[in-house]
């Protein structure tokens, strides 16, 4: 770690340059914790314009965590398409729920209590607290990772110990938000943008140029594990209401017959992870 960092200075630049600077997002105009949790979720491994319409959409479809519980699995996994990594539909069905049988429909405003909730991790834990509730906590994203790892001169591995500690307790939420966008707009992995930050004066910086990691040579998407997930789940949303198919037809449709038994293991996995339902005549259809 570098020399001792003026902790109140910092706090109060980066503040003053995100009542500027900050991203005009739906989810910042609300405190409605269902609605940050939903906006959490959607944008993990998501980017934010694809998250936009979707966010608006899902609470128009399930306003409240009862009408997403009352919802079948498939509705929801319906809601989801064109977000990709479909368990996430799942998991936030289960957290509605959840939040119904044990919390009469409202989620718990405390760090602690949010982490009784299956799904939910401490980033977002931390962010639902902070975002809806105001509680003066951190939570350490990639951008957040970024911005105090260079800000305060540690290593990556040591902000979490140090995310908190430098939380102002009464301006926790802009804080929070001031990091994620100062992460995402000027202190990026590739290519920083220094002298546009309001911290260059008391940054460390980049301890080592950054470079974008090398694609592996067989990283095409189409072809992968992921892609064949989304074909096969992409399909059953096409079916009509109360149709089932086949494991091999549903195999056949999603992929080349050169790939077939590792479509029917994908397919057999997806039902594992609760994405569709395959009944004893192993005939397939979304979940209830």
């Amino acid at each position: 770690m570098g020399e001792p960092r003026d902790v109140a200075g910092i706090q109060a630049r980066l503040l003053d340059w995100y009542a500027v600077n900050a991203r005009d997002l739906p989810w910042r105009r609300t405190r409605d914790p269902y609605a940050i949790l939903v906006a959490e979720v959607m944008l993990q491994q998501t980017q934010v314009d694809r998250v936009l319409p979707k966010w608006s959409a899902w609470l128009e479809r399930f306003p409240t965590p009862l009408d997403l519980a009352r919802a079948s699995r498939a509705d929801a996994i319906r809601a989801w398409q064109g977000l990709g990594y479909n368990l996430r539909a799942v998991r936030l069905h289960a957290i509605a729920s959840q939040v119904v049988a044990e919390h009469a429909g409202g989620l718990p405003s405390s760090v602690a209590g949010l982490l009784t909730l299956k799904g939910i991790g401490r980033y977002t834990a931390g962010a639902v607290a902070c975002f809806a509730f105001e509680q003066p906590v951190a939570m350490v994203d990639t951008n957040i990772r970024r911005v105090l790892s260079r800000v305060f001169d540690v290593d990556p591995g040591a902000v979490d110990a140090l995310a908190d500690s430098v939380v102002p307790p009464r301006a926790a939420y802009a804080w929070n938000q001031a990091l994620m966008d100062l992460g995402a707009t000027v202190c990026r992995a590739q290519r920083p943008m220094c002298l546009l930050c309001p911290l260059v004066a008391q940054c460390g910086g980049p301890r080592l140029p950054e470079r974008a990691p090398k694609p592996a040579a067989s990283a095409d998407f189409r072809g992968s594990q992921r892609y064949y997930r989304g074909r096969v789940v992409d399909f059953l949303t096409r079916l009509p209401l109360g149709d089932r198919v086949s494991v091999d037809q549903l195999a056949t449709h999603a992929g080349p017959p050169s790939d077939r038994e590792r479509l029917i293991a994908l397919i057999d996995q997806l039902a594992l992870d609760g994405l569709l339902n395959i009944d004893d005549q192993r005939q397939v259809c979304l979940p209830d």
